[in-house]
Parts: structure tokens; sequence; C-alpha cells
């Protein structure tokens, strides 16, 4: 999978900064959260996030697969927590806005927002993890795939995390694929959650931001 292949044959084939980047944002959004819509302490799933941040940083070229495959396990156990969290703190979100609760009006709109931003930045880890890198398994069929050589200028084109954070952009704004096509249940399954996710939390958020304007 990924962090495998990142690190194939003991040379980078991808930097990794742009996913550091995007889990200190994901951080930043968590802590945003009111502590009321937060599952457990907001600061606990912070802390989680940093070790993901850790586990993404600290792997280097050439090291063993055994190691690789216990970081690669560490990685998605954290991501998987993420959004595990995240769609808690939705569920609290949707209870705050039916039955009421200790959390003002504004307070439920930027917890909304930090969700939604949350759910884009946790999918695109989740496809640029998941996706398969052996050509006869791919999980996303990207256009530079049927493209021919002269129109991309990019021989060899491989995704880069920006690709399948694009992925999750369009996917949880357009609810749908646009340009890159799932092929697998699973990606399938996942495209179809954040479909959801996103749905639940903009018709929170268009809801709310009415309410206060009305």
């Amino acid at each position: 999978m990924k962090l495998t292949h990142l690190h194939h044959k003991g040379a980078l084939t991808e930097p990794i900064w742009h996913v550091q980047l995007a889990v200190v944002a994901a951080i930043l959004l968590q802590v945003s959260i009111n502590h009321h819509l937060a599952v457990g302490p907001k600061y606990a799933v912070a802390i989680m996030e940093a070790f993901l941040l850790v586990a993404l940083a600290v792997v280097r070229p050439g090291e063993h697969n055994a190691t690789l495959r216990l970081r690669r396990l560490l990685a998605v156990l954290l991501i998987a927590l993420v959004s595990i969290a995240n769609v808690g703190s939705l569920i609290l979100v949707l209870h705050a806005l039916l039955y009421g609760g200790q959390v003002t009006g504004r307070d439920l709109l930027t917890s909304g927002v930090a969700i939604y931003l949350t759910n884009i930045i946790i999918f695109g880890l989740w496809y640029w993890e998941l996706d398969n890198v052996d050509d006869n398994q791919r999980d996303f069929l990207f256009p530079q795939m049927t493209a021919p050589d002269s129109a991309t200028k990019q021989p060899g084109w491989q995704p880069a995390f920006f690709d399948y954070l694009y992925v999750s952009i369009t996917n949880g704004s357009a609810f749908s694929p646009t340009d890159t096509m799932p092929l697998t249940h699973r990606i399938k399954f996942l495209m179809t959650a954040q479909s959801l996710i996103s749905l639940a939390t903009i018709v929170l958020v268009t809801a709310r931001a009415v309410n206060i304007l009305v």
C-alpha cells in the first residue's frame, strides 16, 4: 500500500510534506470544535492526530518491510480513530441542533464547518493510503492514466496525495465522482460514506446559517 510504495527500493517516490501539512490542518480544525461537541476531551483527538503526523514523518527509505507494515498499521488505525471522532462530533452537533443544549448558534456553525473540512482531509488520507499501487488492482482510475503522454506531458504519471485530496474535495462538495472513477467496492463504500457525512454537515450548516440570518 501507500507507505510501502513511498519507500520502494529504498528511495522516496513521493514527498510527504503535503500529507504532514494536511494533518496539521486537521489538528487545528479539531481543536477549534466546541468542547461540548467533541467526542471526549478534544485535545485527546488532537494528540491522536499528532501521533499520525509522527507516524508519517519518521518513516525513512530502506527500512524493513516489517517496520513499514507496523507503521502503516499505526497510520491506518489513527486515521480510523480520527474518522470516528469526527463522525461522533457530527452526531453531537445534530443532537444539539435538534434538541438544544449548552451551545450557541455560532459554535454550531463554526463546529460544522470544522467537521466538514476535517472530513475532506481525513477521506483524502484514506484514499491516499488505501489506493493499491499495483496496476492490476487499482482502486481509482485517474484521467491521466488513460490520456496519452503527449497530452499530459507526464510519462509514467503516478498520483500523489494532492490528487487524492482533490478527489476528496470534489466528492465532498459534488456528492459524486467527477473526473476520477472508483474501481473497487471498498472505495465506493468510502466515497458513499464521505458524501453522506458531507451532505448532513452542509444541510446542518445551511439550516443554522439561515436561522441565524432570519
